[in-house]
């Protein structure tokens, strides 16, 4: 039973996922960094108001910040934006490349045109019908 636990941590797919969940975070990190100290201060700046942190709402009494929102929204995107660009396109464009149909082959047989029985490509009389074959001499 831990042989079976010991190849299964030891598999290529399984230290690849560990190594991304973590470097995963860590870059979530710097992108709630980024959107924290730099383009919430952008916003703030376009907005007019020196304290990104006092745009808020209230209805009724409650009070509404929605600064925190807006940073996880715009982590969010940017996040998922250097996941897609590059993470899945260049993962899409490795596969697509590698997925690439083979040349076909060179055909072995050919049609007799007497009786339309497929026949090796080299053959110079048909095995059903005895006919002669005329074989294209290559230029």
């Amino acid at each position: 039973m831990l042989s079976g636990f010991r190849q299964f941590i030891l598999r290529g797919n399984v230290v690849d996922m560990a190594v991304g969940v973590v470097i995963g975070a860590a870059f979530a990190t710097v992108v709630t960094a980024f959107t924290k100290d730099l383009l919430t201060p952008l916003i703030a700046a376009i907005l007019g108001k020196p304290d990104f942190s006092a745009i808020s709402f209230t209805i009724h009494g409650s009070l509404f910040p929605i600064v925190d929102f807006i940073n996880a929204a715009i982590s969010f995107l940017l996040f998922a934006a250097a996941v897609y660009f590059f993470v899945v396109t260049p993962i899409n464009a490795l596969v697509s490349r590698m997925r690439k149909a083979a040349a076909p082959a060179d055909p072995t047989t050919k049609k007799c045109p007497e009786c339309l029985s497929e026949i090796p490509v080299d053959a110079r009389r048909c095995s059903h019908c005895s006919q002669p074959v005329v074989t294209a001499r290559a230029a």
